[in-house]
């Protein structure tokens, strides 16, 4: 049995670096929502396009598409904090300017998208350099609980605190909730500027190295790892089924449940709830057990809670599955970060955050289109009971790697850096 330490369960100190993170990473999620919410009503005033309104959202996505990976070879070749206040300082000036744009009246579509787009391309480089930063922050053993309290956080200001906020501020004028958005991101360049952290030794790059070689660098390390390698391969399984689910959930609550919009909400509270409840438990379950074994506990729950949904048909049977889905997800969350965390080389943390969230999110828009075919052709429950196959699918591939969490086995030295994993 893992003893407390190896599973990573002391805690983070708050004084120092981790506080100041952990605001940070709070206050910037707290504007993101505020601002995410507030796009698509905008949007909605500008433009009665449903095409041209989903493309908003859709910009989000590309990004992590087309630069997911270079952010992730850039994170790790540059000093993350500053790559970290540098971004959140360019993205603060850009919404600030944007919030004038709107408060003037010359707020557009094209302008719309442009903000999403740019915004999301330079998420890529922070989140995987905010990913790489925090092993500096705190000791290996205090990951799981660090990556706990980051997670519960975030999910508290973005999942529940940032919703109320949006019509109170939305009363004062249109372009309030995006000046909230843009002075949290400058508090949040204030707090990481003020990190004082040392910058993770790196060996000379070989003469020519480019950063598409590095990138296949990080690929190949993650694939050789083979518990890392599974791990990303469920999650890929997981956001297809979660793409699928949400973008029919909608459908699932009006039309095949015959609830309202205030079941619709309901729903979305129960999962959110369920979020901060796992955020809560992801050590407790992490006690004893090493962190694949949490990863199949998460999925094995979340695969009964879908088929729950899927085959009851009533409104109490969705609000348990979804409190139970937002539960479990965070407790795979936390998991598969502090995993990726201590197996990974320390000069290549970024790439192989890189690699987990390009697959991540190329699940999402995939198993969205899925979800719309499968619930026109075989019911507004189907996407349900095809997510619960996706993550029994996922829970299945991970069970033979259950004894890899456990120790970590170093790469190939003509693969890394030269490092070994922390």
């Amino acid at each position: 049995m893992a003893t407390a330490e190896a599973a990573g369960l002391r805690a983070p100190a708050w004084r120092g670096g981790f506080g100041r993170l952990w605001t940070a990473a709070v206050v910037s999620r707290l504007g993101d929502a505020l601002r995410t919410t507030a796009l698509p009503l905008l949007a909605v005033q500008l433009m009665d396009d449903p095409l041209i309104i989903a493309s908003v959202t859709a910009c989000g996505y590309l990004p992590w598409l087309l630069f997911g990976l270079l952010g992730g070879a850039v994170a790790d070749r540059v000093d993350q904090r500053r790559a970290m206040w540098a971004v959140d300082l360019v993205r603060g000036l850009l919404v600030a300017g944007f919030a004038l744009a709107v408060g003037l009246g010359h707020a557009s579509i094209p302008l719309l998208l442009a903000l999403a787009f740019s915004l999301t391309t330079l998420q890529t480089l922070f989140d995987n350099a905010s990913t790489a930063l925090l092993p500096s922050l705190v000791d290996r053993e205090a990951l799981g609980s660090a990556n706990a309290r980051l997670m519960t956080g975030q999910q508290l200001a973005g999942g529940l605190l940032a919703g109320p906020f949006v019509p109170l501020l939305l009363t004062v004028g249109a372009a309030m909730p995006f000046a909230a958005d843009a002075g949290t991101y400058l508090l949040a360049a204030a707090l990481v500027a003020s990190l004082r952290v040392r910058p993770p030794e790196r060996g000379p790059r070989p003469a020519g190295s480019t950063l598409r070689a590095e990138i296949g660098e990080g690929l190949r390390v993650l694939w050789r790892d083979r518990a890392l390698r599974s791990v990303c391969v469920a999650t890929l399984l997981c956001n297809i089924g979660m793409g699928a689910l949400i973008a029919t959930l909608v459908l699932h609550v009006t039309r095949w449940l015959h609830g309202g919009h205030a079941a619709y909400a309901a729903a979305m509270t129960a999962y959110a709830a369920g979020s901060l409840a796992g955020g809560f438990a992801a050590q407790r379950i992490a006690r004893g057990t090493e962190r694949v074994g949490a990863l199949l506990l998460a999925g094995t729950v979340q695969t009964a809670s879908l088929l729950l949904a899927g085959t009851v048909r009533h409104l109490a049977a969705l609000l348990v599955a979804m409190a139970l889905l937002g539960a479990m997800g965070m407790v795979w969350n936390v998991n598969q970060v502090t995993l990726m965390q201590q197996r990974s080389p320390e000069a290549m943390v970024g790439r192989i955050a890189s690699a987990f969230r390009t697959a991540s999110t190329s699940g999402a828009p995939l198993g969205a289109l899925l979800g719309g075919a499968v619930a026109g052709a075989f019911g507004l429950n189907a996407p349900a009971l095809l997510t619960a196959v996706l993550f029994a699918l996922a829970v299945t591939s991970l069970i033979p790697t259950r004894k890899a969490d456990v120790p970590v086995v170093a790469p190939d030295d003509d693969a890394t850096t030269g490092h070994a994993p922390r």
